[in-house]
């Protein structure tokens, strides 16, 4: 019969000091993920606090046949927006009258706190923009692209938004 090996209980007591020795290093170690990960969901304390959507009023021009408008203006609704509709049957002429470079139209136009945002733009890209106020007209989305706010559709690729300023453009951001 082979030789059982023994198997030695640790003491309480050896227990009790190696967890004093542990316990610190894993308190230390989580602190830090958490600090981490709040950074991460809510930035790093900037001065400048996040826009509410729900705080902002927004009036949309648009076409009064135009379905796609009325899911973006539904989707603006949900998130707590105040949304005043304006049904127009040309809507080049508000468009134009507004400086928005033809090559940023869509569907609708949106103006919100002296800003003009063109078409199916990204939430996040209009919270970016009424949050820091940028010196700039406003920012669109070109054309009506699938999967974007109110466009039903899978989305092919991030959605560049551009900022203008008369026909001056640059990316605002990519969402």
């Amino acid at each position: 019969m082979a030789a059982l090996n023994p198997v030695r209980i640790q003491p309480i007591e050896e227990m009790r000091l190696e967890m004093n020795k542990v316990v610190p290093a894993l308190t230390v170690t989580v602190l830090v993920l958490l600090a981490a990960v709040g950074v991460a969901l809510f930035g790093s304390g900037s001065a400048q606090a996040a826009v509410q959507l729900s705080d902002v009023h927004m009036t949309v021009t648009k076409s009064p046949t135009c379905g796609c408008c009325v899911d973006y203006i539904d989707i603006l609704r949900r998130r707590g927006v105040n949304v005043t509709v304006v049904d127009v049957e040309d809507i080049s002429g508000p468009k134009l009258a507004l400086g928005i470079p033809t090559s940023t139209w869509s569907c609708h136009t949106t103006e919100a706190a002296g800003y003009v945002i063109e078409g199916h733009v990204p939430l996040e890209a209009i919270e970016k923009l009424l949050t820091e106020q940028p010196d700039i007209a406003g920012i669109g989305l070109p054309g009506m692209p699938l999967g974007s706010p109110g466009m039903n559709g899978p989305k092919s690729g991030p959605f560049h938004v551009l900022a203008f300023n008369g026909e001056q453009l640059e990316l605002f951001g990519s969402y």
